[in-house]
């Protein structure tokens, strides 16, 4: 059975708004039936976040799609913040990584950003993988329907707002955009919303946000959890602090599994609105603990040619830090370097946070304090930075799971992280 349309959609489909127009609906209409979808639903959010290709020399295909958009007049009825730039000329990089860098990989960056200001860019500040940050300003509304890509800020708009979304291609999330509908299926139903996993924590303290993340992620896979017990250690109000975990938390789930959304029992808004009402019958149960947790760091492969090598630089912010978290590390980093009896951080240190965000730290006396230690701030994505292959040489240290998972950097807790950046790189 086809899927059932509007009167407006036929006609969009039917090619009363162009061809370009009908090609972009036949393609979601297509996508929609292959998951089931038995019709389309407006896109409700204000603004849209889009996720392409970074500016890589490699990807004509898709600037020439989007160039047909453009000139057919098939841009976004959104306007719409992107993931980072790849590229800062602020961050450690030697001649030759900047050559591949520039002439290589990322030459068509500008470009690439003179069609998304074609499209719908929102701002030239609108860089960022954390949309959905108060200083960025695309933060979505309980119930809205999104059509968004990128994994973290997906499970963060479904989770921590209450927004519906699915995990969508670059591609598609800018065709909902433009047609202003997505299928119907999947984490935007009811039905689907539903837990199949209950995630039982046992901790005796607090759980790294990055390592509970990746454990849950490689258990559920792209199922939805109902998490029971994280609020004993988060509280029950969604704070910066609790925010700014549940960020680091749903980025892990995303990336060491396929997780799109999850919820916190006593804490995220449909869990404290439904309650275990949430949870689908026959759900299976994940009990993690501490011996849990370890076993899950231990399993971390350590792809460095040299496994002990001195680590030569260390990336915070994938994704990119909240305003919160750039505060505390810094009382963190000051503190721990006094103790260490040294100035400033002895291994080449980048925080990263969005433009907005960078703008407003630096508006406080933090912002000074920790340019003393030496720590970079930059609105760059590690990602893309480690994926140069001179770069993926080095030995690099994060505490980011989603940037461990996509490149050779090496995880370390936040504290393990603080003593090799403060106290000679020796390892934790």
């Amino acid at each position: 059975m086809g899927m059932i349309l509007t009167d407006e959609q036929q006609a969009i489909l039917d090619g009363k708004h162009g061809d370009t127009m009908a090609k972009v609906m036949k393609t979601l209409v297509m996508f929609g039936e292959a998951f089931h979808a038995e019709k389309m639903v407006p896109v409700t959010s204000k603004y849209n976040h889009l996720v392409t290709s970074f500016g890589l020399g490699v990807l004509q295909p898709v600037y020439d799609l989007m160039q047909q958009l453009i000139d057919a007049g098939a841009v976004s009825g959104q306007k719409f913040s992107a993931d980072p730039r790849p590229l800062d000329p602020n961050v450690p990089a030697n001649l030759l990584q900047q050559l591949v860098f520039k002439k290589f990989m990322y030459n068509k960056q500008d470009f690439y950003e003179g069609q998304l200001e074609k499209l719908g860019l929102l701002n030239e500040d609108a860089f960022t993988c954390t949309c959905y940050m108060p200083e960025v300003g695309n933060r979505p509304e309980k119930g809205e329907i999104l059509s968004w890509s990128e994994s973290s800020a997906v499970v963060y708009a479904n989770s921590v707002l209450g927004a519906r979304c699915n995990r969508n291609s670059g591609i598609l999330d800018i065709m909902g955009s433009i047609v202003g509908y997505v299928p119907y299926f999947g984490l935007l139903t009811d039905e689907g919303r539903k837990a199949t996993w209950i995630v039982k924590i046992e901790t005796s303290k607090r759980p790294e946000a990055q390592l509970l993340g990746s454990a849950i992620g490689m258990k559920v896979m792209e199922d939805v959890p109902y998490i029971v017990g994280l609020d004993k250690w988060l509280g029950t109000e969604l704070d910066d602090a609790a925010c700014t975990y549940l960020k680091d938390f749903g980025a892990a789930t995303a990336s060491n599994g396929a997780v799109g959304l999850y919820h916190v029992a006593g804490l995220t808004p449909e869990a404290k609105e439904l309650g275990e009402g949430l949870i689908a019958e026959g759900a299976k149960v994940y009990v993690v603990d501490d011996a849990e947790l370890q076993r899950v760091k231990d399993s971390y492969p350590v792809v460095w040619k040299n496994r002990d090598a001195k680590p030569k630089l260390c990336f915070m912010g994938c994704p990119h830090m909240s305003l919160e978290q750039l505060k505390t590390w810094t009382d963190r980093v000051e503190k721990a370097l006094a103790e260490a009896g040294r100035s400033k951080v002895c291994i080449p240190t980048v925080f990263t946070a969005a433009p907005g965000v960078l703008k407003e730290f630096e508006k406080t006396p933090y912002a000074a304090r920790l340019k003393k230690t030496g720590v970079i701030t930059s609105y760059i994505c590690p990602l893309m930075y480690m994926n140069n292959p001179l770069c993926g040489k080095m030995p690099v240290i994060t505490s980011s799971n989603k940037l461990r998972t996509y490149t050779t950097a090496r995880y370390y807790t936040d504290d393990e992280i603080l003593v090799q950046i403060t106290k000679g790189g020796s390892r934790a």
